[in-house]
């Protein structure tokens, strides 16, 4: 059946009639929504949004992340022919998953942006679906976190990173993507006690209370350990992951703005996401994907895969 809708099947994104199921048309043509899922700004009926947040005013070194959606969305085309691996069930054929496209924003007016964001995830969630959100630079988490938090409460988060991302900024006219989740704590947006940070290997004496699982820590031990050290921590809390790329080392993800050496290697993080199934996850985002500086596609491949791990993280818990 794969053979033959091969030979028929073009831009699904526009065309498929039914929102589940996988897609067959060539990996190098069509228009390149997520994982060949159907764009839609109509939710109805549909339980999880994949959305693009092309948003890149707020890095501190390497700009460029603004295109990591287009990007992201082009590398899933090479697995929308077969279920994720390893995970036993098949989220595209169990679940109608929309790609909701990206969001709209004045660049010239970077100070309305958080709250532009906001609306938009408020948007999706008042049609009944969760959102994933493919950044752009990691100050987007901010926004969306704070509207999960109106709609789940103080959220458990589980952040993977080479940096904290929680450098101290009480300025709260201030968009930046290395202290957002400092705001996000002095905001109670996150439950400081059930919320742990994996893959870091940069500097911030003041952890401001967060459980963290630094890179060192993930090569000494094993991904199995860890992601049991994880789930002991958020427990059954609601659950918002998001997940920057330069966690990755820049040998499997150049395509960064601010790459750190020592990170995981894409088996660990596949490992560490794979057996953290069963978490109350509610939503996630997979930001920090630079395309000029990911000349193979490497780093928008692994942001594609992480992006597809998080949709069966929020799928594992509610499949038939």
């Amino acid at each position: 059946m794969a053979l033959e809708d091969a030979k028929t099947e073009v831009d699904t994104a526009i065309t498929r009639r039914d929102a589940r199921g996988l897609s067959y048309e060539n990996a190098f043509g069509g228009a390149t929504s997520f994982l060949r899922r159907r764009y839609t700004k109509d939710l109805a009926g549909y339980d999880l949004a994949v959305t693009g947040v092309p948003f890149d005013q707020a890095v501190t070194h390497r700009p460029g992340t603004r295109f990591g959606p287009r990007a992201i969305r082009e590398a899933s085309t090479l697995q929308a022919f077969d279920p994720p691996y390893g995970w036993g069930f098949d989220p595209l054929s169990d679940f109608s998953i929309a790609d909701y496209g990206d969001l709209a924003f004045d660049y010239a007016r970077p100070a309305e942006f958080p709250e532009t964001l906001a609306a938009h995830i408020r948007g999706i969630h008042d049609q009944g679906a969760a959102v994933i959100a493919l950044g752009g630079d990691h100050s987007i988490s901010h926004p969306i976190l704070r509207a999960h938090a109106e709609r789940f409460g103080p959220l458990a988060l589980i952040h993977f990173d080479a940096h904290s991302d929680t450098w101290a900024d009480d300025d709260t006219g201030r968009i930046d993507h290395g202290t957002m989740f400092y705001k996000a704590v002095k905001e109670g947006v996150i439950d400081v006690a059930h919320s742990v940070q994996v893959g870091l290997r940069t500097t911030n004496a003041d952890t401001l209370g967060l459980h963290i699982i630094d890179a060192f820590d993930v090569h000494e031990t094993s991904p199995r350990a860890v992601a049991e050290k994880v789930r002991s921590i958020v427990e059954d809390r609601p659950v918002y992951v998001s997940f920057d790329i330069d966690c990755l080392d820049p040998a499997y993800a150049p395509g960064t703005g601010t790459p750190v050496w020592g990170g995981l290697s894409s088996a660990q993080a596949a490992i560490i996401l794979r057996r953290l199934a069963g978490i109350n996850m509610v939503g996630g985002d997979v930001v920090e994907v630079s395309p000029p500086y990911d000349t193979a596609g490497i780093t928008a491949v692994a942001g594609a895969h992480v992006a597809t791990e998080l949709i069966c993280l929020w799928a594992w818990p509610r499949r038939r």
